[in-house]
Parts: C-alpha cells; sequence; structure tokens
C-alpha cells in the first residue's frame, strides 16, 4: 500500500502479473496471453494462501488472473462497472462471478446469462463529494452571476479549450458580463484560452489542475466535460447539470453511452464531438442561461440519478455473499 495515501497506505498488497490484448499486435497479444497464464499461476497460490471470503474485480485486464483464479477456486466472487458498458475484462468475467456490482441504470453488453446477477449500487465517489451533496443549487436570477465549470479529466482536453472559449466569446454582451468561467486546461493551452477570455472581457479561472473540484462544481450553474465515469458519478451525486462530450476513441464507445444515460434521464445534455462547436455550443448555452428553468429541472434530475450510497451499496452487496454474511466476524475481501 505504500503507494497510495490515507488508509490505504497501510493495507497489505500483492501484485499479480496480467497484460492486457485489445489493440495489441498478434506478437504483443501472444505476450499478453502468456503474462495472464502466470499471472492465474500467482493468484491461485496467493488465494491459497489468504483464504479470503470473497474476492471482487473492477474491470480491466489487471484483474482477469485473479478473478479467475477465484472463480476455480470456488470463491464469493463479484465484478463492478464504472460504466455504462459493460468493460471487456469483466464482459470475460460475468457469466463466471456470482454478482455483477452497475454504476448506471441499464448497463450494455452484459451477456444475457448474466443479467439476473445484477445489482444496481452506483459508482463510489470520495468523501469531499459526498459533503458537497448538501449544497443547494445556487438560484440563477436575471443579472445575476453564471457560474460555469469546465473540465476535461485530469489531463484537460484539447477540444474543450478550442471550443468552449469561441463560444463563450460569441454570447451576447449581457450573458457574458455575468459569466464567472473556471476551467481546466493542459498547460500548454492556458495562455491561449486565457487571451479569448482576457479580449471577450469574461471573468475566467483557469488552471491546469484544481484540488478543490467538488466545491467548484457545487457552486457551479453548469458543468461542460468529458463522460468519463468519475465525471457522472460526481456530477449527479452533487445534483449538478452537464453538457458532456464523450471522447469518442474510448473503447467500446462507453463514454457516449454514460453521456446518453445522462441526457435520457433529463440530466444534462449529450454533444458528440463532431457536432461540438463555438457556434452550437453558444446557441445551447444562449438557450439555456436566458431559460434557466431548464438548467433547475436538469439539475434536480441530475441529483434524483446520483447514488451517495453507492460505496455502503457496494460493501452490502459483498456482505451479503459472504459465507458469514452481514454478521460474520473477521470477513477478508480480496
Amino acid at each position: 500500500g505504500g503507494g497510495f495515501g490515507g488508509a490505504l497506505a497501510d493495507l497489505e498488497t500483492h501484485h499479480i502479473r496480467a497484460g492486457g490484448i485489445a489493440g495489441k499486435r498478434f506478437t504483443a497479444r501472444l505476450e499478453s496471453v502468456f503474462e495472464l497464464g502466470l499471472g492465474m499461476l500467482q493468484a491461485r497460490k496467493l488465494l491459497a494462501k489468504l483464504k479470503p471470503d470473497a474476492v471482487i474485480g473492477f474491470g480491466g485486464y489487471a484483474s482477469v488472473p485473479t478473478m479467475m483464479a477465484a472463480t476455480w477456486a470456488g470463491l464469493a466472487t463479484a465484478i463492478h462497472e464504472q460504466n455504462a458498458v459493460l468493460g471487456r475484462a469483466n464482459r470475460l468475467l460475468a457469466t463466471r462471478v456470482r454478482r455483477i456490482a452497475t454504476s448506471i441504470d441499464g448497463t450494455q453488453m452484459v451477456p444475457e446469462a448474466a443479467k439476473s446477477k445484477i445489482h444496481l449500487t452506483g459508482m463510489p465517489v470520495r468523501p469531499t463529494v459526498l459533503a458537497a451533496r448538501d449544497t443547494a443549487y445556487d438560484e440563477i436570477t436575471d443579472r445575476g452571476p453564471l457560474n460555469l465549470l469546465v473540465t476535461g479529466g485530469s489531463q484537460g482536453a484539447r477540444v474543450l479549450s478550442d471550443v468552449v472559449p469561441a463560444a463563450l466569446a460569441s454570447l451576447p454582451d449581457a450573458l457574458k458580463k455575468r459569466l464567472n468561467v473556471t476551467q481546466q486546461c493542459r498547460a500548454e493551452d492556458l495562455e491561449r484560452v486565457g487571451a479569448v477570455y482576457v479580449q471577450a472581457g469574461i471573468k475566467a479561472d483557469l488552471n491546469s489542475f484544481f484540488d478543490d473540484v467538488p466545491r467548484r462544481l457545487a457552486a457551479a450553474h453548469l458543468l461542460i466535460a468529458r463522460a468519463g465515469a468519475s465525471t457522472v458519478a460526481e456530477m449527479t451525486a452533487i445534483g449538478r447539470p452537464a453538457i458532456l462530450v464523450p471522447y469518442p476513441h474510448a473503447i467500446d464507445n462507453h463514454q457516449f453511452a454514460n453521456a446518453q444515460a445522462v441526457d435520457e434521464a433529463g440530466a444534462g445534455w449529450l454533444m458528440a464531438e463532431d457536432v461540438f462547436t463555438a457556434e452550437r455550443l453558444a446557441g445551447r448555452l444562449t438557450s439555456l442561461f436566458e431559460s434557466p428553468r431548464h438548467l433547475v429541472h436538469a439539475a434536480r434530475a441530475s441529483r434524483r440519478i446520483g447514488r451517495p450510497d453507492a460505496a455502503h451499496a457496494l460493501a452490502d452487496m459483498v456482505a451479503d455473499m459472504m459465507p458469514n454474511g452481514h454478521s460474520g466476524e473477521g470477513r477478508q475481501a480480496a
């Protein structure tokens, strides 16, 4: 646990060999299969030593060796899927494990034979996100501020730096004067993005990283972001509406499915990257800012589909399938 902070740093950790297969050349795939095989042998030996009551996988090929070894050993097993599409590793494991925890209702690509195993738990979020859930959605008045948060994942997103500033700069002056923009940009984009906002007379706080995103999200009237699992989980846990621009090259197009789920719930608006232009975004923003009731309704829908109790729901699901159930003393999970 030395690579983690907080309570995780005190946990005993074990490393199991694994290798991804998707998108690799034939020789690289053979090497990955070999690594997976070695990992399964490692995991089998480790599980025999640890004797866990349950083994839980959280997706990715790194989870495959241990989960396969656990199912062969007859242990209680479950997988958790964070996206609206079951990932490839989880699809491989779905028919073998006892339970499947999902984060979004209607998760796609679940094998028919495994659908009865689904438990909708949600995706656990950070304590700072849960604390921000108590922040009420700020009223939008005719002349009051319009707080906009723009994020693009841990490293920012170039398309947001290209499109959002240009769109905001083209808004009517009356709207531009009311804007308070917080935008995460790549370090190399900060200067040019800032120049656009300065020239347009728009108040903007720009950085390549913010360590208080939950607070800023709680203060926002609208989020513009990619549609990763963490983003969707956090915006709905706090209850904020969003314009989501899915990363088009995500495996199985899972970000599109995430954004579609938010859109269909009335909690936001999906804008595919190929139609995400400054002109179209400006039109959407003008409509929303001039008719703020749509933002208020979306904020309510976002909060409604949020799952702040996801960590507890997931823990309860795991405890229920352990040999000793909730009352088991000395429970251990791998």
